[in-house]
């Protein structure tokens, strides 16, 4: 088994619409197939659904999750908030049906609008609960924070320290909820990227070997002469610059992002077959035991080594569980060297 976690897309689906079918998102999640499948499904009960339907978000998650053979992980996201304790409860009550009911069925809860690191301890509290009233393991189920408040944001090295020896798994960022407890104002040109906080996301998850998420990208529609259309350009300019970052995923609203997400967050052919024939080449010199490599003209030391890794090691994690993605992206034949390589540096 590889080493690699993967979150690639971050698809939040609303739990419950007002439609004759209530569930109309949340089955079109589990449905999803090929590339339009995202790495972790998001039924969404905190503010993708109306408040008047999260008690049906609720029940719709309960009954329809366990239905499907989902591939990826599914991580509801519940209602919280680190400054309103009715928020909290409603969030320990449906993390509390979420790990009765489907316990066996999901992976972990996203828990939104946490504050510092005391509000994430409380969060963890309230899955540790839930686990062992209702017999699962220890541990058993993850939890995920969103940064979005400053309070977060604050003690985000705090909190990232306390996700390597917790169930602790993902740090996502929420973009629109932080621009506006930071009074962060739009002046015709969108928001600010937030560079600084992304790099520093993307630090303190990788210190803490937790994954990172960007944020969502809501600007799903453009309109130009009387057209409306995708606006798949802007979208992968933003997961192309958290992947830049070092973030391991990005956040999904609508099938044809999770495509471009699952796409971007995965090595090209050409990387792939690039860094194999590295590892092939350091490979075949070190059997020859000729001392210091070089290739391409660069030397080859652990560092410059552990990068060629990871691309393969990104590779077969995505092979692990979606292989029909791997078989369409790659050829046979690069494919099954990146399968069979050896990958230690020693």
């Amino acid at each position: 088994m590889s080493d690699v976690r993967l979150c690639r897309t971050f698809q939040t689906a609303p739990a419950a619409v007002p439609k004759d079918d209530t569930a109309k998102y949340l089955r079109s999640g589990l449905e999803a197939e090929g590339f339009q499948a995202p790495d972790w499904l998001v039924p969404d009960m905190e503010d993708g659904t109306a408040p008047d339907m999260k008690e049906q978000g609720l029940e719709n998650t309960i009954d329809f999750v366990p239905e499907y053979d989902f591939p990826g992980e599914i991580w509801p996201r519940v209602e919280w908030s680190y400054e309103d304790e009715s928020f909290r409860e409603r969030g320990r009550d449906q993390i509390d049906r979420l790990v009765a009911e489907i316990g066996d069925e999901i992976d972990g809860v996203v828990v939104p609008k946490v504050g510092r690191l005391e509000d994430v301890e409380r969060a963890a509290a309230a899955v540790a609960d839930a686990e062992a009233e209702h017999g699962h393991a220890d541990g058993s189920i993850g939890l995920s924070v969103i940064i979005e408040t400053g309070r977060a944001k604050s003690d985000l090295r705090e909190i990232a320290k306390f996700g390597e020896d917790s169930r602790l798994t993902a740090l996502v960022f929420g973009p629109v909820d932080y621009a506006a407890e930071l009074g962060g104002r739009d002046f015709g040109d969108g928001m600010p990227r937030w560079d600084g906080l992304l790099e520093e996301l993307s630090n303190e998850a990788s210190a803490g070997d937790l994954l990172s998420i960007g944020g969502p990208f809501d600007d799903l529609f453009k309109e130009r002469a009387g057209l409306t259309y995708y606006n798949a350009d802007a979208y992968a300019d933003q997961v192309e610059h958290e992947a830049s970052l070092g973030l391991d995923g990005s956040w999904s609203l609508y099938p044809k992002q999770t495509i471009q997400a699952n796409t971007i967050h995965m090595p090209t052919p050409e990387e792939l077959e690039r860094d194999v024939s590295k590892i092939e080449r350091f490979n075949a010199a070190k059997r020859e035991g000729t001392g210091a490599v070089t290739l391409d003209g660069q030397m080859v030391d652990e560092a410059t080594f552990k990068n060629f890794r990871n691309t393969v090691q990104q590779v077969r994690t995505i092979h692990e569980t979606r292989p029909a993605q791997t078989e369409e992206r790659y050829d046979e034949d690069l494919l099954e060297r990146a399968l069979e390589l050896e990958l230690s540096y020693e």
